[in-house]
């Protein structure tokens, strides 16, 4: 079974805070000048568009009994994700399929797939090639797109 913070590592913890003082029914502008903070922002936290910083992390944490240490944690996972998804673009930019002649074009057999779009059909791919492939298949698969990304699409 997955921790909390397994569950929500990659997710912004503005969107945690969020759904937190929703739970609390507390509005965001209210909380946020009992805490001596422009309710901006929270505001800009909470919908993702500004990073959590130590100071109001910790203020936030100490005013809802929160661990302490929480948001920050979960900001440096959200910066992980984000650098992870910038280097796969990067990656996938100059080779933006996997090498296909390691790829039986039987596996896809009712598509033609030089048509294939590698990044917006990549669970499908994913699965696809670990249900069915071998193991060179797998191993190219793996390759181009991350054991982090096979192993999270699997697992889901």
């Amino acid at each position: 079974m997955k921790t909390t913070l397994e569950i929500l590592k990659g997710i912004h913890p503005g969107f945690v805070l969020e759904r937190e003082l929703e739970k609390r029914h507390l509005r965001k502008g209210q909380f946020a000048i009992s805490m001596g903070e422009f309710p901006q922002t929270l505001t800009a936290i909470t919908k993702g568009k500004r990073r959590m910083n130590t100071p109001l992390a910790m203020k936030i944490e100490k005013l809802l009994g929160i661990e302490e240490g929480y948001f920050m944690v979960l900001q440096v996972y959200y910066d992980i994700e984000q650098e992870k998804q910038k280097e796969n673009k990067q990656k996938n930019k100059y080779n933006p399929k996997p090498d296909l002649t390691k790829l039986r074009k039987v596996l896809f057999w009712d598509t033609d797939i030089q048509k294939i779009d590698w990044e917006k059909q990549k669970k499908a791919v994913i699965k696809r090639v670990f249900e069915r492939g071998n193991e060179e298949e797998k191993k190219e698969i793996t390759h181009f797109y991350g054991l982090d990304t096979v192993t999270t699409i699997l697992s889901s």
